[in-house]
């Protein structure tokens, strides 16, 4: 698994070193990166709005079931799944479009955590040797650094570094230092981590915004797509659970992570209400009567045809 997260990384690694070269902020970069990320995805996020809206326009009848078999959960959940069969409808539609976003979040954070592979794509045998070498520093140095955030150290403290980096190349000196140089976004060291850093640094507001997005983003969709149908299966767990889990996985990692998924939330609800404007229920149902109307017509137009009987040629 660490191997399919760490190929995407670095694929999502060229698509922010480019966005960096442009903007020469990690902030900024991150932003712009959301918003491809998000037309990439378009195709799931319109499938499951469509998912949604065609659970919605069951509702009235899922309901008439529930209640002639109140009795019989059995029969109740047989009748209901016939029905989904029928009107060609998954309970589930809706749940795969939901973890893909943490997928990006998971690639988003080898990115981030591993930029001088995944982001500078700087040959593994150099950096091998560069965390080596923070191994060997005098006083201890290497006894504070997570094994994990090894390269996100050599970036943060480049300056006092660079003299000893003698295994990188003058071209790899300049992107490192190049990068050093972008990562205050607001006042914000996005390479730092919230957990464990200082109150003043204002960390903390990362993973802060992280659960708060998600939950206001959360509400408000339901607010606006809910039509009495509730939530089913593994959308309620995930709309519950998941920005929790979020808050936590931003708590902990470097803060440019929780700042991808405070930014792919916004974004996101921005898309969910310009594809409500597209695919709601009194849309959907206005294309089904109407193209149930047409289907009538050029029936009755067929019988007519077949029932009236043919002129006499002269």
């Amino acid at each position: 698994m660490e191997t399919i997260f760490n190929f995407i990384g670095s694929v999502f690694g060229y698509i922010l070193w480019g966005l960096f070269l442009v903007f020469k902020n990690y902030g900024l970069s991150i932003i712009f990166f959301t918003i491809v990320i998000k037309l990439l995805i378009l195709p799931f996020s319109v499938k499951q709005q469509r998912g949604m809206v065609a659970q919605q326009r069951l509702v009235a009848k899922q309901r008439e079931i529930q209640k002639k078999y109140a009795n019989n959960r059995e029969k109740q959940n047989e009748e209901i799944q016939a029905l989904y069969a029928k009107e060609g409808v998954s309970p589930m539609s809706g749940c795969l479009p939901m973890i893909i976003p943490y997928l990006v979040m998971f690639g988003v954070y080898y990115s981030v955590s591993r930029p001088l592979q995944n982001t500078l794509h700087i040959a593994s045998d150099k950096i091998e040797q560069a965390i080596t070498l923070l191994t060997q520093l005098p006083g201890g140095v290497a006894n504070g650094i997570n094994k994990y955030y090894s390269q996100i150290y050599i970036v943060q403290n480049f300056d006092d570094l660079k003299d000893m980096l003698t295994m990188f190349s003058a071209d790899d000196i300049n992107k490192i230092e190049n990068f050093n140089a972008g990562f205050n976004f607001l006042g914000l060291n996005l390479l730092g981590t919230p957990k464990g850093s200082a109150i003043l640094s204002f960390l903390w507001i990362i993973p802060l915004l992280c659960v708060l997005t998600s939950w206001v983003s959360m509400f408000l969709t339901q607010k606006l797509q809910n039509n009495g149908a509730s939530m089913q299966g593994c959308m309620k767990v995930m709309f519950i659970g998941m920005p929790l889990v979020s808050a936590y996985i931003a708590y902990t990692v470097p803060a440019a992570v929780g700042f991808y998924w405070i930014a792919s939330t916004v974004f996101g609800f921005v898309q969910t209400l310009l594809l409500f404007k597209l695919y709601n229920v009194s849309i959907i149902e206005a294309r089904a009567n109407g193209a149930h109307l047409a289907l009538m017509e050029k029936e009755e137009s067929y019988i007519y045809e077949i029932t009236t009987p043919s002129k006499k040629k002269r």
